[in-house]
């Protein structure tokens, strides 16, 4: 899959945030290995710590679904009314992610557009990271 078409996903997920508090509404789309793609919005909570970010959203339904290998994920993000930023994933989210995938060849997608974007393999945002292999 290109990468245009895992971003314009990520915004198909985007639109399915629940973010009352923050306004601030982020999608992503998760691409395993075999080709399948799952989708993940920000779920906000009124006790705050219970709410869930994008990207786990998405790992939690792939995994759910029997997927456990990773190959990209692509995430746009911001606040309502607002131009798009890039919106990296945050540290959990990084070492959910890391659960699941070689960081150096996992692929992070951050998007303004479909043609604006930056990609980053998961082990140059989460160096040093702690993984199965370490247990």
């Amino acid at each position: 899959m290109d990468d245009g078409k895992l971003i314009e996903m990520a915004f198909q997920g985007r639109k399915r945030a629940y973010a009352p508090y923050s306004r601030f509404f982020v999608g992503a789309a998760l691409l395993c290995e075999d080709g399948s793609v799952f989708l993940g919005c920000n779920i906000e909570n009124a006790s705050y710590p219970a709410g869930n970010c994008a990207e786990r959203t998405a790992v939690f339904h792939a995994v759910s679904e029997g997927k456990r290998r990773l190959k990209a994920i692509a995430i746009v993000g911001g606040r309502e009314g607002q131009d798009m930023d890039y919106c990296p994933p945050c540290g959990i989210c990084r070492q959910v992610l890391r659960e699941f995938c070689d960081p150096s060849r996992f692929m992070v997608i951050l998007a303004k557009s479909k043609s604006e974007y930056q990609k980053f393999t998961l082990d140059q945002l989460l160096p040093h990271s702690f993984g199965p292999e370490n247990l």
